[in-house]
């Protein structure tokens, strides 16, 4: 804004804008209901059911911490879970007390299909994998409108194939899919199923089931309701129960004496017939793993052995804390049917769920709202196809929202209700944590493959979910910041395998993003994220700045395997790693606090105070950045740094998205805010003319851009341009589908390290897919492929220094072409690469799909899109998870920030 202009008219214009489109958009209207602190009446029920409860750390009781072995797949129909529940496509409340999923059988399955089977991550030849084909395919941010999608194969699901393949096959080798078996060659179930709610507490149910075949097929269709088993462990609460009301229509009513009274009601089949119901415990079947007396005859597994195998395991009383309705039908080839259920709670609706015409009508209207919820978040200039990217990421990004329940301190010393968990656990994983006590929704990466928060990755889910949800982002923001999840020390918990851990500082980065997102308007969410980051800033500088030198470790701060040897390692007596992003991090850290205290400051002046120091802390940090070794000048690229006992320093000269990091600190200031906060200048200046240029010998980075604006940068322009000039090189980090996570220069000059003390030898080359090392299981790679959370942080940061740079500052894009461009259009190429990982191209093949014939070919599948965890930096293909809608959904911000710029 020019110098004195006011934001308030065109915040008050804004507001009054959003007030307006909420009172024709209900969807908006729902979410201007919720704050930070309460979420409000339409987040009472959604799809907050984990893919995923079997094989994690909530659920490993062992003394060795083995998670895959302790909890198997194959024991997870038959043993109650202690912390969470799992599904297909499944729903609950948020304090997950009751549950409602779909299962199904094809009649050759040796077990009912009740959740998603995957390779754990010893199976794998690349970690663990989901090896089913399911979709999100729409959503709304309170999920008053979900649709979800899933295909399940005629034939006999190949269980032990999938696992004995992808066993035998080596690191080198590609994942054996599913889709390679040629199952789906036989014919396939296409399930949709569609929720919207009436009312909050309300929600309709439409099954359509397609049979993609060539001949006349029967399916069995059970959706389930039932109760997260909290009895067992704790001997006071209270046991719900589900049972029969009627004898002439299937409803049944589940009744909690905390949650309160449901009523579920199960239409007709198609041939007018109405569905069995089938009722069991959802407790464990003590006799199938620990030889011991039953505690039920109608254990979790009791419907599954009663509809496979005919088993008596269903209580003929109709009555337990878990049923389902079983639906046989009969579906010619080609043909699709219709199933309907209501769940609602009692007193909503009397004396049973309509599933005529009002439910018809229910679902027509909510899915007109998502369209007119969704269709501000596009401008004019963006395709069909980029809108409908943007929705389907959207979309993924709130199916990925789970309840997530975790209490550390009870989860080490066990439950009085169960065996003492042995005693090795008290000195093992998570034991410093004991204070954190999760019980709360949050948006997971993948709630297959990673079914538990991640710290930096949850700021990523958080900047996307301001875009539909501004309140439930901030919420979110604060709750890993709250005393029971931050340690006393003012660490956050990395992820629930080594809370620990240690994730880079992105929380400030994304609360401010968040904040702007949503008008730069909530003071009060800014000071309170702000005071907490204070804390955690504190752990960083008195933990990770190891030689209190300005330069900073921190391990493989998410970056997994990206450098030649472990970064997270304990190295050798006397060795240091200086680490070039670890250090670049904190300059970011300083200059978002920074830029949080100038905003505050406009208010309250005492914040001057406060945003000097973060000044002075990321002066200090660019000079040892640009003066301590961390930069070179021969090559103009940053690399980490091995310090040894005898004094001497290794340069680990690994071009890495590690070098790129620096580029992300970096801040414009207008001369109007100076003229705002005069002590701030002047202690700025002082600072400036007595201290920095003199203590820096040159690597100032302060710069004037014309008469309005300062420029605050850890990269000084000259070697920016060096800098970009690597970056943009598309024999170095530039991909056709955006950045490399490691320059494709050590595709023919691998990076060979003879380590100082033991004489091994440490080799990183670039590998554009999978990664062939076991390093961190092997399960990612950051030694080549393209990742979405730095891509879009250096994109973020073009546009910053574009605004401070202005159009005169040009680069070549790419380097060597002789075409010169100013950073904005470097970040809206950048952004085209991304999103052409999903976009047809002129023959209508997706990059995502690879060489998949089916997913390229198919009419039923080529359009169905997956948010996968990385992709090939040379063909585009989806790698890793394949549900990342936490930060891939990241493809869904980069088309929104279009309408709001």
């Amino acid at each position: 804004m020019p110098d004195g202009t006011s934001v308030a008219p065109l915040l008050d214009t804004t507001i009054a804008s959003s007030v307006a489109r909420a009172a024709t958009d209900p969807e908006r209207a729902r979410i201007a209901e919720g704050t930070a602190d309460q979420p409000g009446r339409w987040w009472a029920l959604g799809p907050y059911v984990s893919e995923r409860a079997w094989g994690t750390v909530r659920e490993d009781y062992s003394a060795d911490g083995r998670a895959w072995e302790y909890l198997p797949h194959d024991h997870a129909r038959s043993r109650a879970y202690r912390w969470s529940e799992d599904g297909l496509a499944g729903m609950c409340d948020v304090e997950q007390r009751l549950c409602f999923a779909l299962a199904f059988w094809n009649g050759r399955d040796p077990i009912l299909k009740e959740r998603i089977f995957g390779l754990t991550g010893t199976e794998g030849n690349h970690g663990e994998d989901a090896k089913e084909y399911w979709w999100y395919v729409d959503a709304t941010p309170t999920a008053s409108w979900l649709r979800w999608r899933y295909h399940y194969p005629h034939e006999a699901f190949p269980y032990a194939a999938l696992v004995s393949e992808n066993r035998r096959r080596t690191r080198a080798d590609r994942e054996f899919e599913l889709q390679e078996t040629g199952i789906f060659a036989h014919g396939y179930w296409a399930i949709t199923a569609d929720y919207a709610k009436a009312t909050p507490d309300d929600i309709c149910i439409r099954l359509k089931i397609r049979n993609a075949g060539t001949e006349e097929a029967v399916l069995h269709v059970l959706p389930t309701l039932w109760f997260r088993n909290r009895w067992s462990w704790d001997g006071t609460a209270d046991r719900p129960v589900i049972r029969a009301i009627s004898t002439t229509a299937a409803v049944a009513v589940a009744e909690d004496p905390v949650g309160g009274t449901w009523i579920l009601r199960a239409g007709s089949a198609p041939d007018g017939t109405e569905p069995t119901l089938l009722f069991c415990e959802n407790e464990t079947n003590f006799p199938r793993f620990f030889g011991s007396a039953a505690s039920t005859p109608y254990p979790k597994d009791g419907i599954n052995d009663h509809v496979v195998h005919g088993a008596p395991t269903v209580n003929p009383s109709r009555t337990g804390t878990k049923m389902a309705c079983w639906y046989r039908i009969t579906v010619p080839a080609g043909e699709t049917v219709e199933l309907r259920l209501r769940l609602a709670r009692a007193e909503t609706t009397q004396p049973f769920p309509d599933l005529g015409p009002r439910f018809e009508r229910v679902l027509i209207d909510r899915e007109r709202e998502a369209d007119a919820f969704y269709a501000p978040l596009r401008t004019d200039g963006t395709t069909d196809e980029e809108a409908a990217v943007m929705r389907r990421g959207f979309a993924g990004l709130v199916w990925s929202q789970q309840f997530y329940h975790y209490d550390v301190e009870r989860w080490l010393d066990g439950d009085a209700a169960q065996p003492t968990p042995p005693t090795a656990r008290r000195r093992g994983r998570n034991a410093a944590w004991r204070h954190l006590d999760s019980n709360d929704v949050l948006v997971m990466p993948d709630k297959w493959e990673y079914p538990w928060y991640a710290a930096w990755d949850l700021g990523f889910h958080c900047v996307t979910l301001a875009h539909l949800n501004a309140a439930a982002a901030k919420h979110q923001l604060l709750l890993l910041c709250r005393e029971w999840f931050m340690h006393p020390n003012g660490q956050l918990p990395a992820y629930e395998w080594g809370f620990g851990d240690v994730n880079p500082p992105v929380h400030a980065w994304a609360a401010l993003r968040v904040y702007t997102i949503d008008g730069s308007r909530d003071r009060n969410f800014l000071v309170r994220i702000f005071h907490k980051l204070l804390l955690n800033f504190t752990w960083w500088v008195n933990r990770k700045e190891t030689l209190a030198d300005n330069v900073f470790t921190g391990g493989f701060l998410g970056l997994d395997n990206i450098g030649p040897f472990d970064r997270s390692a304990i190295l050798p007596p006397g060795v240091v790693l200086e680490q070039a992003d670890s250090t670049a991090w904190m300059a970011m850290f300083c200059l978002d606090l920074l830029e949080m205290a100038l905003e505050l400051a406009k208010q309250d002046p005492a914040y001057q105070d406060v945003a000097v120091k973060f000044f002075e802390h990321f002066a200090n940090i660019a000079t040892a950045m640009n003066g301590g070794g961390l930069w070179d000048e021969a090559d103009g690229f940053y690399y980490d740094r091995l310090r040894l006992p005898d004094g001497r320093a290794v340069t680990l000269r690994t071009r890495s998205m590690v070098g790129l990091v620096p580029l992300c600190a970096a801040l414009a200031v207008p001369h109007a805010l100076w003229a705002r906060l005069p002590e701030f200048r002047t202690r700025m200046e002082w600072f400036i003319a007595h201290r920095w240029r003199e203590k820096a010998a040159g690597h100032g980075v302060i710069q004037e851009i014309g008469e309005g604006t300062d420029l605050v940068m850890l990269v000084d322009i000259p070697r920016l341009r060096r800098l970009l000039g690597t970056m943009l090189n598309e024999e170095e980090f530039l991909s056709p589908y955006g950045l490399r996570s490691l320059s494709r220069y050590h595709r023919d000059h691998p990076f060979v390290l003879v380590g100082p003390a033991s004489g091994r030898e440490f080799v990183l080359d670039y590998e554009p897919a999978e990664s062939t090392g076991g390093q961190f299981g092997g399960n990612s790679n950051w030694r080549g492929p393209i990742w979405f959370p730095l891509n879009y942080l250096v994109i973020g940061a073009l546009r910053r220094l574009h605004a401070g740079l202005g159009d005169a500052f040009t680069v070549e894009l790419p380097t060597g072409s002789g075409r010169l461009a100013h950073l904005g259009t470097v970040a809206d190429d950048l952004e085209r690469r991304l999103l052409r990982l999903f976009l047809p191209d002129g023959s209508g093949r997706r990059p995502i799909w690879g060489s998949s014939a089916l997913f390229q070919e198919d009419p039923a599948w080529r359009d169905e899109l997956l948010f996968h965890e990385y992709f090939h930096a040379e063909t585009g293909e989806g790698l890793g998870a394949s549900h990342q809608t936490g930060w891939t959904a990241l493809v869904a911000a980069l088309v929104a920030d279009r309408a709001r710029s």
